[in-house]
């Protein structure tokens, strides 16, 4: 399966959502727009972390240059097993397994629990308990 996306103006992005920075999935934290100036464009300035990693990136482009924003696929898995600091799932509908991170935020994860779970490339997230 490849990975989805599509291409949107830099100046329509917004906190919260979400854009590719240099292949890496991010989500938007704050956007700062400059005037234009004598000779220029208008600017755009985003501040966003990567959704997997928690790593902090930056992107500066004029606001009407095109960004890729990634379409993230979201699935329900049980959990099959916890392996230390890894959570393997297994999606309950097509029952392809993956290894995700253990999220420190979310209590209570054990075999047979129903989560919720973000994916795009390689990288997997447990975003929720249900």
């Amino acid at each position: 399966m490849v990975d989805e996306k599509k291409f949107e103006g830099a100046g329509s992005l917004k906190p919260g959502s979400h854009v590719l920075i240099d292949g890496e999935v991010c989500q938007v934290k704050s956007v700062e727009k400059s005037k234009p100036g004598k000779h220029g464009a208008a600017k755009v300035r985003v501040v966003a972390f990567n959704i997997f990693t928690g790593q902090k990136r930056g992107l500066l482009k004029g606001t009407d240059a095109e960004v890729e924003i990634p379409i993230i696929p979201k699935g329900t898995a049980h959990v099959v097993a916890i392996m230390g600091d890894v959570i393997q799932i297994m999606d309950i509908e097509n029952y392809e397994t993956y290894n995700a991170p253990k999220p420190a935020e979310i209590p209570g994860l054990a075999s047979g629990v129903t989560v919720e779970y973000q994916k795009y490339g390689e990288n997997v997230k447990i975003t929720r308990k249900k």
